[in-house]
């Protein structure tokens, strides 16, 4: 073989180890809570954007900056769908990809939907999803040079209506417990919603709240699953966007989670903008819109 053929495999070599995976884990190493047997396929869908939906095997994915530019910080990321569907990339890895850019570890949560054949009490499972989601990351704070007490969460729309539930029921229990792993906090260290689902009464996204809770929930469900009732003096610092002309969401779930928290005298800082619609993501085409990633930056780094 000679030189200039070992020169390119050497090179190809490096090139292929720079742009390994991220690292992909299973959010359960045993049995699946709350899952049956069924013929149901996971579906991807990616005319326009990558759409997940009927997940079967829930994961987190991994995305690490360079070691050199990490903050220690973390954030777990929710991506929207109504519950019906993950925008895996356009609310999840293009976000992971901005926050590495920004020394922010970023783990994008692909959780199961409550609408799968698959699940008994499904509206229990995004929870379950996203708890264990939360207890792994700490468990891997050491490996993934993560400070274990700077670990946020990020959601937006239906996955800031799951983000938000993680935030006010991090402590409940919804699952039995597995492994040590479980005897780690739930509790996100801060939260940041943008256009978020919030509540199940009035002001709901009822796609969203049919989804998880069925065409005809109890009040206890309803009551449970609006989570401006469920906020406390523990619940995390938040950090919410929301547009005044959303027609899918209204702006008023942000507002009733800005009140609430408020009231409790949990930090909170809200940014309304005027116009922006639905699913603007993270707003790279707009005037407007294209500054809140950066005013999220912003806010983190005041947070003690």
């Amino acid at each position: 073989m000679n030189k200039n053929k070992v020169f390119f495999l050497l090179l190809l070599f490096m090139y292929m180890l720079g742009n390994a995976q991220d690292t992909i884990l299973p959010i359960w190493t045993k049995e699946i809570p709350n899952r049956i047997a069924t013929d149901e396929k996971e579906v991807e869908d990616s005319e326009e954007i990558l759409r997940i939906s009927l997940v079967q095997k829930p994961i987190i994915e991994v995305f690490l900056p360079a070691k050199r530019s990490a903050t220690g910080k973390a954030v777990l990321i929710f991506p929207g769908g109504g519950y019906h569907f993950l925008a895996y990339d356009w609310e999840g890895t293009d976000v992971a990809k901005f926050l590495n850019a920004k020394g922010i570890a970023a783990i994008v949560v692909k959780s199961r939907l409550p609408n799968s054949k698959s699940l008994t009490e499904a509206y229990k499972v995004p929870l379950q999803d996203a708890q264990r989601a939360m207890r792994i990351t700490r468990e891997n704070a050491s490996t993934w040079h993560i400070n274990p007490n700077e670990i946020g969460i990020i959601g937006f729309s239906a996955g800031g209506h799951l983000a938000s539930t993680l935030g006010t029921h991090y402590d409940e229990i919804v699952y039995e417990k597995q492994d040590p792993v479980d005897e780690l906090s739930a509790r996100p260290d801060f939260m940041a919603l943008i256009y978020p689902v919030i509540t199940m009464k009035e002001q709901t996204h009822q796609g969203s709240k049919n989804a998880l809770l069925g065409k005809k929930p109890s009040d206890d469900q309803v009551e449970a699953f609006s989570n401006e009732t469920q906020v406390t003096t523990h619940t995390p610092p938040t950090f919410l966007v929301h547009a005044t002309d959303d027609t899918v969401v209204p702006v008023e779930n942000s507002l009733l989670f800005y009140t609430a928290l408020k009231a409790h005298k949990v930090p909170v800082t809200l940014f309304v903008y005027p116009k922006g619609g639905h699913g603007f993501g993270l707003g790279l085409h707009d005037e407007f819109l294209k500054d809140w990633p950066n005013q999220l930056m912003t806010w983190m780094a005041t947070l003690k």
